[in-house]
């Protein structure tokens, strides 16, 4: 059993991923490896001068992992609830559950339909049909938040790895029943 389980291993995943392992919460994303960021080439991404977005992947996901994220390459198919958690089903027949889920599908919106979230049409050009999600991303199933493109963000990567970062924070706040706070102290000279 996970506390999350995050569809999607692009920037808005995998942030919100670095920001719910850090908080403790046993985290995994399960990823089809098939985002669009693979294929971008990055210049207008804060802090860093040009990378791939490959590269942004690969060093996010080795962020997450060194805070205990597990990942697993897989196409999640359906997402059920039952009584206490949720159970996702991948194509290849596994099933992992948890007891919150965030989508961070991209502009793929197949699986948020199939299980039931409302949707809408998107704002971006290549984005059809986004999740309706409020502002801090919960949908209408409760314990299943939207983050990034998935949930009507541009699609660029600086502004989906921070919609990531703050669903994270808003299902973090939500469960420790305050307002959660991350913010790392350099050691003192």
């Amino acid at each position: 059993m996970y506390d999350v389980v995050i569809v999607g291993g692009g920037p808005a995943g995998q942030s919100a991923a670095i920001f719910t392992s850090k908080a403790g919460l046993k985290t995994l994303v399960i990823d089809n490896e098939k985002g669009l960021t693979q294929r971008a080439l990055l210049k207008n991404h804060y802090g860093i001068e040009e990378t791939s977005g490959a590269e942004l992947v690969k060093t996010g996901k080795k962020q997450a992992e060194r805070f205990g994220t597990e990942f697993v390459k897989a196409q999640v198919t359906n997402v059920s609830k039952n009584a206490e958690s949720f159970d996702l089903q991948t194509e290849e027949g596994s099933t992992y559950s948890a007891k919150q889920v965030i989508l961070a599908t991209g502009s793929n919106a197949k699986l948020a339909q199939a299980i039931g979230l409302k949707t809408k049409d998107g704002r971006e050009k290549y984005v059809k049909t986004v999740i309706e999600a409020d502002e801090a991303g919960h949908t209408n199933i409760d314990g299943i938040w939207a983050a990034g493109v998935a949930a009507g963000v541009s699609v660029h990567t600086i502004v989906t790895s921070g919609d990531g970062a703050k669903k994270a924070i808003n299902l973090i706040s939500e469960l420790k029943g305050e307002r959660y706070v991350d913010h790392d102290k350099l050691p003192a000279k």
